[in-house]
């Protein structure tokens, strides 16, 4: 029987240790590595607001720890309120065209910004720098365009909404919007890597869940049921713990596309959160 066991080991340890060796190095590829796996930004600004016909300032600012972040402001003379624009973790602003064109459909004015790191923005991104940049835009707004921030709509799409939602524990927006958003980056982490430690190996918190408790304003929260990168059930949790009052509008389509392919249902969903939370027009 030992001799047998013995045999069986020979034959099998050199496939255990190639096992442990594969484990091990991918547990050191994210612990290492995992800002590659979360930020996907891309410098060049393939096109600009005029590219829809809408005018544009493009604007600099300055984050508390001195890094220089680049915006649009698009001005929208009949403007309700404007929307501080927190986008997700790819590209850059050039990217969020359908969206600044819908919001602007919507009545009103819009601020978008890069993150450090992205597009023309100084920095290399990480987790606090991107909350330092949303805290930068938000004073942007505030003290250099004279927003009250009751006219302030704070709006994230993705890790954008984590992003907005932390902004929105610490100000008080008329209204936060999140769509698409996860709960936590150690949910997503625990879904896509669910053979690995991420609990004890993931740096980044991005913990949706975690903020929203602390938000005081109106809240929808839109996510699609087709949503193949961050499923349903995030929205519907974020949903579950957020303070009232608060909605859910359900959209269809993909996580990158959910809004343009919802269509009407999408904008009418805004419009009539939005217009139900705001009574006169900004300018």
């Amino acid at each position: 029987m030992a001799l047998a066991l013995h045999k069986i080991w020979v034959i099998a340890w050199p496939y255990i240790l190639t096992a442990v060796v594969v484990y091990a190095g991918l547990a050191a590829i994210l612990s290492i590595f995992q800002a590659k796996f979360i930020y996907f930004p891309q410098s060049s600004i393939d096109a600009t607001p005029n590219y829809i016909g809408l005018e544009y300032e493009a604007v600099q600012f300055e984050t508390s720890d001195g890094i220089r972040l680049c915006g649009w402001f698009i001005l929208n003379e009949k403007a309700r309120a404007v929307v501080l624009f927190c986008h997700g973790n790819a590209g850059n602003i050039s990217h969020r065209l359908e969206s600044i064109q819908i919001f602007h459909k919507l009545g009103l004015s819009i601020f978008i910004f890069d993150y450090r790191g992205f597009g023309q923005s100084q920095g290399t991104p990480s987790e606090q720098g991107t909350y330092l940049d949303a805290e930068a835009a938000w004073r942007f707004l505030v003290e250099k365009k004279q927003i009250d921030p009751a006219k302030i709509l704070i709006f994230g799409r993705s890790l954008g909404g984590v992003v907005a939602t932390y902004l929105a524990q610490h100000h008080i927006p008329k209204v936060l919007i999140i769509e698409s958003t996860f709960t936590s980056a150690r949910d997503v982490a625990a879904k896509i890597y669910p053979f690995l430690p991420v609990g004890l190996l993931l740096r980044f918190k991005y913990n949706a869940e975690e903020y929203i408790r602390q938000v005081n304003c109106p809240i929808l929260i839109i996510h699609s049921r087709d949503d193949e990168i961050i499923p349903f059930n995030h929205g519907s949790k974020l949903f579950e713990t957020a303070n009232a009052p608060k909605e859910f509008l359900k959209i269809r389509g993909s996580h990158n596309d959910g809004f343009y392919v919802s269509g009407k249902l999408y904008e009418e969903g805004l419009d009539k959160f939005i217009f139900q939370n705001l009574t006169t027009s900004l300018y």
